[in-house]
Parts: structure tokens; sequence; C-alpha cells
């Protein structure tokens, strides 16, 4: 499974995410977030993504909770948490196990995506751990100059902009650094070649199909015996 190249990863990330808008049974959706923990599991991701994993059940019982005192019932709040970790247990596993410019080669070559829109959804994904690195920095350095960010909702709103005022300098440093590196390096040129091959393999085409067929079947499911 980590052997994979990107574009059966991403097939594969769409794929559970539409299994898991058309499941509505709470057997089933276990049945899917199973099937995502093995893929972590077996792809080696599982232990080293225990926090994050930890962080999307937090999520998904906090959403059940907002749905039940919304007036779901019982089992539409289960629906809606297990829905959530279904479609979001096997980014974990796209993210862990993709690299970034592989990512956006396979978006440029096999989906055809414009190369700039590739470039700045990769981006983007791989400036958020920087983003929060330097927020817990910044954090830490005013707290050591005595900011504390406690009272009322107000007050903290109005304390933490001496944390968001230091980082949005930062981003405005670093987004003109990499508008320059950008520029230096002929970005937007006509021609553009990738170091990494992408191209599908015979696994790939197996695991592609496979996926094709269990999305038919799924459906098929739904509408027949509304599983």
């Amino acid at each position: 499974m980590r052997n994979l190249v990107p574009i059966t990863k991403i097939l594969l990330t769409l794929a559970t995410a539409v299994w898991a808008i058309v499941l509505h049974e709470p057997v089933s959706l276990c049945v899917l977030c199973f099937f995502e923990i093995c893929i972590l599991l077996i792809s080696g991701e599982l232990f080293n993504n225990l926090k994050a994993l930890l962080m999307l059940f937090i999520f998904a019982f906090c959403l059940g909770i907002i749905e039940y005192i919304g007036g779901g019932t019982e089992k539409e709040s289960v629906v809606a948490s297990l829905r959530m970790l279904g479609m979001t247990i096997i980014f974990i596993y796209l993210l862990a196990t993709v690299k970034l410019q592989d990512l956006t080669a396979a978006m440029v070559m096999q989906l055809k995506v414009p190369y700039e829109y590739a470039f700045m959804f990769t981006a983007g994904l791989r400036f958020v751990p920087d983003f929060i690195e330097e927020n817990r920095a910044v954090a830490e350095a005013q707290a050591c100059r005595g900011l504390a960010i406690q009272g009322n909702f107000i007050k903290q709103i109005k304390r933490y902009m001496s944390v968001v005022r230091p980082i949005m300098l930062r981003s405005l440093g670093r987004s003109e650094t990499m508008a320059l590196s950008l520029e230096l390096r002929g970005f937007g040129g006509s021609k553009r070649t990738f170091t990494e091959s992408v191209a599908p393999k015979i696994p790939d085409y197996g695991i592609m199909g496979l996926t094709c067929i269990i999305t038919i079947g799924v459906i098929a499911g739904r509408i027949l015996y509304s599983f």
C-alpha cells in the first residue's frame, strides 16, 4: 500500500469519501473506518499518526454531540460522527505516504490540473506544519514576555492578537521570499518536467480496478438493500 503511485492513492481517497457519503448505517460505516485503519497499519503509518487519529476521534465525538443537541436522533448522531471519520482517516494515509512533489506531478500529469493550481494546493499543505510550529513558537515567546491569554472570551481574543500579528508578519515575509525564489527559478514556464516517475504500474491498475468495483457495489447495495 505504501508503494502505490499518487494517482492510485488519490483515487482510493476519493472513493472512500464516496463510500462514506453513500453508506448510512452505523455498522457499515464502522466497517469502513476499520478498513481505513487497516490501510494505515499495512502502510506502517498507524503508530506514527496516533495523535492525529486521536484528534479526529475527538472531533467526531464532538460533532456527534452537536448533532444530538441540534435535534438529531442517537442514530443520526452516530452516523454523522462515523461518516466524518470515514471521510478523513484515509487522508492521513494519503498525506503521510505521498511526497508533495509527487502529488503535484500526479495532479499535473494524470489529472491534467494546471501546474499553478496544483502547486498552490500542495504549497498550502506544505506550510500547514510550519504555520502550526510558528504559532507555538510565537505563543511561547509572548508568554515569556508576560502575556497571559486568560479571562473571558472577548479578552482572550484581544490578547491573542499579540500572537496573531507576529505570525502574520512572518507569513508575509515567507510569501515574499517564496515569490522571489519562484521567479528566479522560472516559475510559469511553458514546459515543465518532473524527476520522479508517477506512472501507474500493474499493482496500481489492480487496486484502481478493485476500487471502482467496490464503489459500484456500494452504490448498488445502497439502492437495492439500503445498507
